[in-house]
């Protein structure tokens, strides 16, 4: 076993010498199936079906086994587990008092296998200084310090936290959030969101797991995360390689699906050549041409030349000149004096 310096731990040794405290094999093979020790974990029916008992006689005896090692872990009579302890503790208080398992495991062990996390989880669970936030539709199976956080307030906690981001309404900073939670602890704020399947973070913002801002589910969602980020229109060359070069989890997708989608998504505005923006930020679609006619319909009288231009440009991205060409060329448009345009009865 490695001291708590260490920066990884021979889990396997610790492990096996763990296992060898149950003198029984049939209860050995039992916690290594269902613990996923060695392999994929095991159901109940799984292990009495290959060890010829029945689904609760498994349940019976896992059940007395783990008890029976929580005793010795607490009577420090289970080797490695003291030491271990004291390095998952020493991970923890780091990382803000609680983690999630698969982000524990990449810290104290070389690799971080799915095997290696299930063998860290079943060794976290005998740590009589750790609590266990189990796997299910609500929370990523995670370790937290008992003198800090039990089971139940790390789940109280979170779900206060995910109150104060329904209040907040929007993607924001863990400060933020925080403060609308009345934590005083920023880092074991970010650390409880992140034990939270209803919850999710991207580019150091914490949003539902809804909000496509903080987890962008495809390629549309993705767009209007990088054209939100960027805060001004975007050609769908950059829009590609903002994608490529971005912290998403999925970024291998092509130019031409990038800009099939932004003609799909009614989220995105064509007001260039190639260029897009958000329909949010007050663009709408439509030709030069019907952008000209918006806006002498919101005139109500006629505009010099140079007005149609300024105020069209202010939702196109295009030469002054197409805009010319639009007005010179378009019969919905006529001249009523010197470089001054109406729209044509």
């Amino acid at each position: 076993m490695a001291q708590s310096g260490s920066v990884a731990i021979d889990i396997e040794k610790v492990i096996s010498d763990v296992l060898h405290t149950i003198e029984r094999e049939r209860e050995r093979e039992i916690v290594s199936r269902r613990f996923g020790l060695f392999d994929r974990k095991e159901t109940l029916e799984q292990i009495g079906e290959l060890l010829g008992i029945t689904r609760e006689r498994v349940r019976q005896l896992e059940k007395a086994v783990v008890i029976r090692l929580k005793l010795m872990a607490e009577q420090k009579q289970l080797p490695h587990v003291q030491d271990l302890q004291a390095l998952l503790k020493q991970h923890l208080i780091a990382m803000g008092h609680i983690a999630r398992v698969q982000d524990l495991t990449a810290k104290v062990t070389k690799e971080n296998s799915r095997l290696n996390q299930s063998r860290i989880a079943f060794l976290a669970a005998l740590c009589p200084e750790l609590s266990i936030v189990e796997d299910n539709d609500h929370f990523h199976h995670s370790v937290g310090i008992t003198s800090i956080h039990n089971e139940k307030k790390i789940k109280d906690l979170v779900n206060g936290i995910i109150e104060a981001v329904k209040g907040i309404g929007e993607p924001t900073d863990v400060k933020q959030i925080a403060e609308k939670a009345g934590h005083d602890d920023h880092k074991n704020t970010e650390a409880l969101a992140g034990a939270s399947k209803h919850l999710a973070t991207l580019n150091g913002r914490w949003g539902l797991i809804k909000w496509p801002l903080v987890n962008p589910k495809n390629i549309r969602d993705k767009i209007y995360v990088i054209l939100k980020e960027q805060g001004k229109h975007m050609h769908f060359n950059e829009i590609s390689d903002s994608i490529k070069k971005s912290d998403f989890k999925r970024k291998d997708v092509t130019t031409q699906a990038i800009h099939n989608e932004l003609i799909k998504d009614k989220r995105f505005v064509l007001i260039g050549r190639g260029i897009y923006a958000l329909k949010e930020w007050g663009y709408e679609k439509g030709t030069v041409a019907d952008i000209i006619s918006e806006v002498l319909k919101k005139a109500g009288e006629p505009l010099h030349r140079d007005e149609i231009v300024k105020r069209v440009l202010k939702s196109r991205y295009v030469k002054e000149t197409t805009i010319l060409l639009n007005l010179q060329g378009k019969q919905q448009f006529k001249r009523v004096a010197k470089a001054t345009y109406a729209l044509a009865e």
